[in-house]
C-alpha cells in the first residue's frame, strides 16, 4: 500500500525530528530531506502530499544564509513554514517549543485539510511494504545479517525471515565487547527458539588486538565497523549466493551521522564506519524508523515483548563504554558492573521503567581504600536515561537506597574498582553514550 508522505526540508532546524514525529503520530508518513533538494528529486519521492520548510539556527553554511530552491513553491505541492524559515508562503506553524498544542493543531489542519493526506502510516502497512520491497530487492539471492541480538538486529531478522525465509543467513560475531552472557543468549533465542540459520563467530582476540592502544572514539567505531564487515565477507565466501548485507540502521543513526545543515554528533558503525570497498549491497528495512517505531514493528512481527523491549546496546558494544584505549581489566570491570546494574534494576522493577541503563569505566584511576589498604583503581560510572526516540533524553531520579545497594555490590564484587559515580547529564548537552 502506497503511503502518503509529508516532506520536511531542513533549513538548519534543531526541531526536524520533532516535526517528523508529530506528523507520524497523526498516522501520516514523514521524512527529512536537505534544503537544496530539486523539484525533479522531490517528484521522484512517492506520494508527496505536502512540504514543511523548517528553519533554524544552523541556516548559514560557509557564511551564506541558505534557502530552498524557489521552484519548490511552484511544484504544485502545498507548502508551510516552520521554525525560523523565511519561506515564500502565507501559512506558518506555531513554534513547538513555545506552544506545542497550537503547533500540533495547525500541523493537523495542514496535513489533512490543506494536503488531503490519508492517515495510512501504521506498522501493519509498513511491514507489508518492506516485505514487498525486500523481496523485490533480493529476489532469490541470500542476505547475510549482522545479528547482535539487540532490538534493531532482532527486528530486522524477524522482518527478513518473513520476507525471504531460509535465504536469510544470520551471523553473530562475538567481538569480545558483548555484555555478560549476551552471546550465549543470542544463540539460545535465535538458533534454538526461532530456528534461524545462525553462524556463531568468536572473534574476540581479533578485535581486541586491532583496538589495542586506540583511544579515539571515532577511530574505535570505525575499526569495529570495518572489522564486522571483514568477518562477514569471510563468512560469505564460505557460502553460495550471498549478495546482500542486512543492517539494523535506524533513522536516528542517519540523522546523528550528519547532514548538510547539522554537524555530525557521532558516526555509527552501520552508517559512517563501513569500508569503501564493501562487497555487498545493503538491505536496511528499518532505516526510516525511530527507536520506538522499531519496537512497534517488532511487536507487529510477533517478537516477544521481552525481546523487543530489551536494553538498547550500541553496535560497538562495550568498546564505547570502556572509555579511551581499551584494556582487558577495564573491559571486564565494565562487563561485571553492567551485569550487577541490570540485575539490581530488574529486582527493583526499574528494567520496565527506565529506557536505557549501563555502566562505563573511564581511562583514569583514583586513590582510594580497599581491604584496609591504599588502592589506586578505576571508577565505574552509572548512567540511566529515559527517552522516546533517542534524540533527547532525561535522567532517571534513582532512589538513594538503590544507588547505595548497586554501589556496594560493584565495590565488593568487581575487581580493580574503588569508586562509583552517577551521571546526571541529560541529552543534550550530553549524548546517551559517553563515546
Amino acid at each position: 500500500m502506497k503511503q502518503d508522505m509529508i516532506v520536511i526540508l531542513d533549513l538548519g532546524s534543531h526541531e526536524n525530528t520533532v516535526v517528523a514525529r508529530a506528523i507520524r503520530a497523526l498516522g501520516v508518513y514523514s521524512e527529512i530531506y536537505p534544503h537544496d533538494i530539486t523539484v525533479e528529486e522531490l517528484k521522484t519521492l512517492p506520494n508527496v502530499k505536502g512540504i514543511v520548510i523548517n528553519g533554524g539556527p544552523n541556516n548559514v553554511i560557509d557564511g551564506v544564509e541558505i534557502d530552498v530552491n524557489h521552484a519548490i513553491y511552484n511544484a504544485g505541492i502545498p507548502v508551510i513554514a516552520a521554525g525560523h524559515a523565511k519561506a515564500l508562503c502565507e501559512v506558518k506553524l506555531p513554534e513547538f517549543t513555545s506552544d506545542e498544542e497550537a503547533a500540533k493543531a495547525a500541523l493537523k489542519e495542514f496535513v489533512f485539510e490543506t494536503c488531503k493526506a490519508e492517515a495510512n502510516w501504521n506498522m501493519a502497512n509498513f511491514v507489508n511494504d518492506q516485505v514487498e520491497l525486500v523481496r523485490r530487492q533480493v529476489g532469490d539471492k541470500k542476505v547475510l545479517l549482522a545479528l547482535s541480538g539487540g532490538v534493531d538486529s532482532s527486528v530486522v531478522a524477524a522482518l527478513l525471515l518473513k520476507a525471504i525465509g531460509s535465504n536469510l543467513v544470520c551471523v553473530h560475531v562475538n567481538h569480545g565487547l558483548m555484555r555478560k552472557g549476551e552471546s550465549e543468549n543470542v544463540v539460545e533465542v535465535f538458533r534454538n527458539q526461532l530456528s534461524a540459520n545462525l553462524i556463531y563467530v568468536d572473534a574476540t582476540e581479533r578485535f581486541l588486538t586491532k583496538l589495542e592502544g586506540v583511544a579515539d572514539p571515532e577511530q574505535k567505531r570505525k575499526i569495529i565497523g570495518g572489522g564486522f564487515i571483514r568477518v562477514f565477507e569471510e563468512e560469505a565466501r564460505k557460502l553460495d549466493g550471498i549478495d546482500f548485507l542486512g543492517q539494523g540502521t535506524i533513522y536516528p543513526d542517519i540523522i546523528e551521522s550528519g547532514t548538510k545543515t547539522a554537524k555530525m554528533v557521532k558516526s555509527h558503525h552501520n552508517v559512517g564506519g563501513l569500508p569503501d570497498d564493501l562487497q555487498f549491497a545493503l538491505v536496511e528495512p528499518l532505516k526510516q524508523l525511530f527507536k520506538d517505531e522499531v519496537r512497534a514493528c517488532g511487536l507487529e512481527l510477533g517478537l516477544p515483548y521481552e525481546m523487543v523491549y530489551r536494553q538498547p546496546f550500541p553496535g560497538p558494544g562495550l568498546g564505547v563504554r570502556c572509555l579511551g584505549a581499551i584494556t582487558r581489566d577495564r573491559l571486564e570491570a565494565v562487563r561485571e558492573s553492567d551485569a550487577i546494574l541490570r540485575e539490581e534494576f530488574a529486582k527493583a522493577g526499574l528494567d520496565k521503567k527506565v529506557w536505557q541503563y549501563f555502566t562505563a569505566v573511564p581511562d583514569f584511576k583514583s586513590v582510594g581504600v580497599k581491604n584496609n589498604a591504599r588502592s589506586f583503581d578505576w571508577t565505574v560510572i552509572i548512567r540511566a536515561v529515559n527517552t522516546v526516540d533517542a534524540m533527547t533524553a532525561t535522567i532517571e531520579p534513582l532512589d538513594w537506597d538503590i544507588l547505595q545497594r548497586i554501589t556496594a555490590r560493584i565495590l565488593s564484587e568487581v575487581e580493580n574498582v574503588n569508586r562509583v559515580c552517577y551521571d546526571l547529564s541529560p541529552k543534550p548537552s550530553a549524548t546517551i553514550e559517553w563515546e
